[in-house]
Formats: structure tokens, sequence, C-alpha cells
């Protein structure tokens, strides 16, 4: 890569301005630079209303004379968007902007367009609940698990008992995804404070610290394919009373009938399955975010709220169709929620929400 000025890159107050009619302009100062690229998982080239896949684009950015490349968008809809400067090749989010996140195997900077009821879900100067991160190491794999756990204003340092809702990952993630990708706390914290959504505790955890994603940022996609049948020994699934029981002396979870509650993207979602099949007594409610789950995971019994939700564009829709017709021939009742789009963050956080809205 050429080299460029990190002092004069730091000098410039922005690299990223959302305008009025929700266009956004990027800059990226390289003077040196023979070549800046955006790297964007938003349309570029053209007006559109809905974005309906999470892919990424990238364009040829523009120099002026002083140095600064440019590209600007058309109007974007409202939704969280995240990118990467490609300086003569090399990939780097924005280091203007202090919100960055995991996504595969790399950084990339985010920002949120507002403009709906579902956006403003996501925005939050700052929590009115509190994040902890902890470690838990169960007796029977040994494997040490990072947890992150949100408590609502309403928990007050345990001076009131709170149901809890299990929330997991998918194969490209860890404990982190929900937060950073999902807005989790945020949407959440967000419903309590308009009384859409009871106060709850969430708990994301690490579930499957065998996936290479938990161990490196620079670990990515294709490695844990390769490590996908990890996920079939369900360790998880069996080490989750004792996570339960441990975080329960921690945080004072209420332990009266039907105060869990379990919910997973993708494999996470097989994940959610399988737990409430072996503890089937213990979850009120069960949400299923584009299951990657098959014969295995038909429910046993019904639930309180028994939720699966697709994109009708999602490459797992047929399996999760066979799920459904499983389900219905057991006369097991459930709820089904269909959307545009496939299998993406910006379904997962729509499905998120209205999950919320039924819990406890």
């Amino acid at each position: 890569m050429s080299s460029f000025s990190t002092r004069a890159q730091e000098s410039l107050l922005e690299n990223l301005t959302i305008r009025e009619d929700r266009s956004v302009v990027f800059r990226y100062f390289a003077p040196d630079a023979k070549s800046v690229k955006l790297v964007f998982d938003g349309e570029l080239r053209k007006e559109i209303k809905t974005i309906v896949s999470e892919s990424y684009h990238s364009v040829k950015m523009q120099r002026d004379d002083n140095g600064v490349w440019s590209y600007t968008t058309p109007p974007l809809p409202p939704e969280v968007y995240t990118y990467q400067f490609d300086i003569d090749g090399v990939c780097l989010p924005d280091p203007t902007n202090p919100d960055s996140i995991r996504v595969r195997d790399d950084k990339k900077s985010v920002f949120i367009i507002n403009g709906t009821p579902q956006t403003a879900l996501y925005v939050s100067e700052k929590l009115r609940g509190k994040m902890d991160t902890l470690v838990f190491k169960g007796t029977a794999d040994r494997k040490d698990r990072t947890v992150i756990v949100y408590t609502p204003p309403q928990y007050t340092d345990g001076q009131r008992e709170l149901p809890v809702l299990y929330l997991l990952h998918g194969l490209n993630g860890n404990q982190t995804a929900w937060i950073d990708r999902g807005r989790a706390a945020q949407i959440l914290d967000n419903l309590i404070a308009q009384k859409k959504a009871n106060p709850m505790i969430l708990v994301m955890p690490d579930a499957n610290p065998e996936c290479l994603v938990s161990q490196g940022e620079d670990i990515g996609l294709m490695e844990n394919i390769m490590h996908f049948g990890s996920w079939n020994k369900m360790e998880f699934e069996h080490i989750y009373p004792e996570m339960d029981s441990y975080l329960s002396d921690i945080y004072h979870f209420s332990n009266r009938k039907g105060s869990r509650a379990v919910a997973g993207l993708s494999l996470g979602a097989k994940q959610s399955a399988n737990l409430a099949i072996l503890y089937d007594s213990t979850f009120s409610a069960v949400g299923l975010f584009s299951p990657v789950a098959g014969h295995k995971q038909v429910p046993t019994s019904a639930y309180a709220h028994y939720w699966i939700a697709a994109g009708r564009t999602d490459f797992f829709y047929g399996k999760i169709n066979g799920l459904r017709n499983k389900i219905q021939r057991k006369n097991i009742p459930y709820t089904m929620y269909s959307s545009v789009g496939g299998h993406t963050w910006r379904n997962w956080r729509v499905y998120l929400t209205e999950f919320y809205k039924t819990l406890f």
C-alpha cells in the first residue's frame, strides 16, 4: 500500500456526512494513494426503497486537488450500514468513525440512517440499562465461554427478579454478534422505555467456542464452515443448566414458571430448538430466526409462544417450510412471521423486535 498520512487523516473531522435526502457523502484523505474505493453494504449506484439482501459492493472514489477522495451515494433507505475504505488494495475501517464492528473476518465501520419507527429503536445515545461481560467455564467441557448480560433499569442490581431471554448467535458470530450487528440491547432498551416490551434480562453467550470466530478476528467464514460439525455436538445445549444456575446466583434471575425464553438466528435457532426439546418444561417461548433446522428439531410439546421467522428469499426457506409442515402435522401451535429478503441482519433485527413484544 502506498503510504498516507495518519496525522492528516485524523485531522479531517469526519469522513461521512448523511445529507437531508438520506444520500451519504464518503471522504478519505490519502494524497499518496493510487486508488481508493468504498466498500459498502448499501446500494451505490441507484436509489431503491427497500434493501432485501446484505451483500457488499465497491466503487472507485474520486480524488480532488487536496488529496481527498470522495463518493456520494444515491438516497438510501433507513437502515444500519457498514463500510470500509480500500486504499491500494488494503481494506481499513474509517479511522474517524469510533463505531466499528466485526463483520465476518475483519472490522468495518457502522452508521445508521434513521427515519422509521424500526430504525429509531437502533439508536441510543446512552443505554438506560447496563451491560456486563463475564466468562463462564462449565464443569463438563471446561471451555471458557464469554457471556454478555444486559439488565434493564428496572433490575436495579438484583432488587427485582426478572425473566430471562437467552439470545444465540449464528455460525459466523460469537457473544458480540447480537450486540454489534443485532442492536439487541438498544432495541430492548427502547421498547421497554416505550412500554412495548416487558422488562427482562438478556443473556448472549458464546454458544460455540470451538468455532474459530471466537478465537480471533482474522478467522473468516470459510474456516468456520470447516468446523460446522461442532454445532452437532450440542455442547452448549448440555451445559445450559449449569450456566443458568451460575448466572442466577449473580443476577437473581426469576425462578417463576415461564420465566425463561430462548431465541437464535440460523444455527443459533437450531440450538434454540434443541434447548426447547431437551428442557421442554423450562422455556415458555422459543424464537427461531431463519432456522437451519430439520426433523430432529421438531418440538415435542406446546409452548406459550413458538415463533418462526424467515425471509421469503432466504436460501433455507424451503427447509424452514419443511420444519413448519412437520410441526403442523404434530398439531403444535406456532406463529410464522414471513418477510421480504433473506438470511440477513436486516431481517434478524426486525424479527427480534417483534419477538421481544411477545415475551413474559
